[in-house]
């Protein structure tokens, strides 16, 4: 940034914006040489180099370089382009004009004035900066109120698994037969292991989408892997409880696929579980096994609920996002965005359709084949 000499009564005050180009100090002396020539208009010229103060330019709406702003009198005024001296030589009588007009109230000396409003352009970008922050920090208070209120309630659902196998057991007592037991056993075993995914899941939640997503892959047959969620013992009796029917079509002869069983299996119960969720009672949920190509299996839970509106099909997948129809429900808003991490560590695709045909919702996810 520099000045031309200046005289105290200066009245007419210019900024000239230009960039690291060599013509640029040309046209700088080019106005110089101007202002100097038309000694009857005292004159104020600073100079500002655009990549050297950007701020004072978005403050003063510069689009362009090079470009000489009039600052005062007021009103301001701005001409920009190659041919700027023709520009200067065009508006300098009606510039003169208004010096004239204003007298005898000078304006504060141009430095001043600029470094007054270089002070607030990188005042006004603190507050920005600040009110971001202040934003994700409340963002992150109000998700941890949240995962409190998951803590709370979503985990009621394994402990309450457990607790009905094990009442089970103390209270049949001599007339429940071994198998049964330990089948019971096992439910219970499965459920404290999903009450640890579910905790699993809350961490890495609160870790951000921009984490990077851990997997432990393993060589697995998904067929058996879903026949094991659909069999679970809790998720029969949610079925049982809503007289819902499940509907498998689940193929014997798929290739294997290379991942992480334990989030996949996540991710299927919490597909399954949003879906006997949003199934009203008597409903019908269809569980399908694709082997679609060479390269990909795809799984997809078909429901008859309320079904996912058409604009908030992309949305339903981000961090934290709810359905405004699901404020009042269970869950906080983070199981689809986890589904469509583990999927996307995966290498696969998470969408959801319309269920074909019918009234409700598809939700699709594609593996790769190992």
């Amino acid at each position: 940034m520099r000045t031309i000499p200046k005289s105290p009564e200066s009245t007419l005050q210019l900024l000239l914006f230009i960039d690291d180009r060599p013509k640029a100090q040309d046209l700088v002396k080019q106005v110089e040489n101007f202002l100097q020539q038309e000694s009857d208009c005292l004159s104020e010229l600073q100079v500002i180099n655009v990549a050297d103060q950007p701020q004072l330019a978005e403050l003063f709406k510069i689009v362009m370089s090079p470009a000489l702003l009039k600052i005062s009198p007021l009103p301001r005024q701005t001409i920009a382009g190659k041919n700027l001296l023709k520009q200067l030589a065009n508006c300098w009588d009606n510039w003169k004009q208004q010096v004239l007009d204003q007298l005898p109230n000078y304006p504060p000396e141009l430095a001043q004035n600029i470094d007054y409003m270089d002070e607030v352009a990188h005042l006004s970008d603190e507050v920005f900066r600040l009110a971001q922050e202040k934003a994700e920090i409340e963002e992150q208070i109000r998700f941890k109120d949240r995962v409190l209120g998951m803590l709370a309630h979503d985990l009621r659902n394994p402990l309450t698994a457990i607790l009905l196998a094990i009442d089970t057991i103390e209270m049949s007592g001599d007339k429940i037969d071994p198998p049964m037991v330990s089948r019971l056993l096992k439910h219970a075993k499965n459920k404290a292991r999903d009450a640890d995914n579910m905790i699993t899941d809350i961490l890495e939640a609160g870790r951000g989408t921009n984490s990077q997503f851990r997997t432990q892959r393993q060589k697995i047959q998904l067929d058996q892997l879903c026949h094991s969620v659909v069999s679970d013992f809790y998720f029969s009796k949610c079925l049982e409880g809503k007289m819902q029917k499940l509907i498998k079509n689940i193929p014997t002869d798929l290739p294997p696929v290379y991942v992480d069983q334990e989030k996949i299996r996540q991710v299927l119960i919490n597909l399954l579980g949003n879906a006997t969720k949003y199934t009203p009672e008597g409903g019908k949920i269809e569980l399908t096994v694709m082997h679609r190509t060479a390269q990909k299996i795809e799984v997809s839970i078909t429901d008859n609920g309320l079904g996912v509106p058409a604009a908030m099909r992309d949305r339903v997948f981000e961090e934290r996002y709810r359905l405004e129809r699901d404020n009042g429900a269970d869950g906080y808003g983070i199981g689809l965005s986890l589904c469509r991490r583990i999927v996307a560590a995966h290498y696969g695709h998470i969408w959801v359709d319309d269920a074909l045909g019918k009234k409700g919702s598809c939700f699709r996810f594609t593996l790769p084949v190992y």
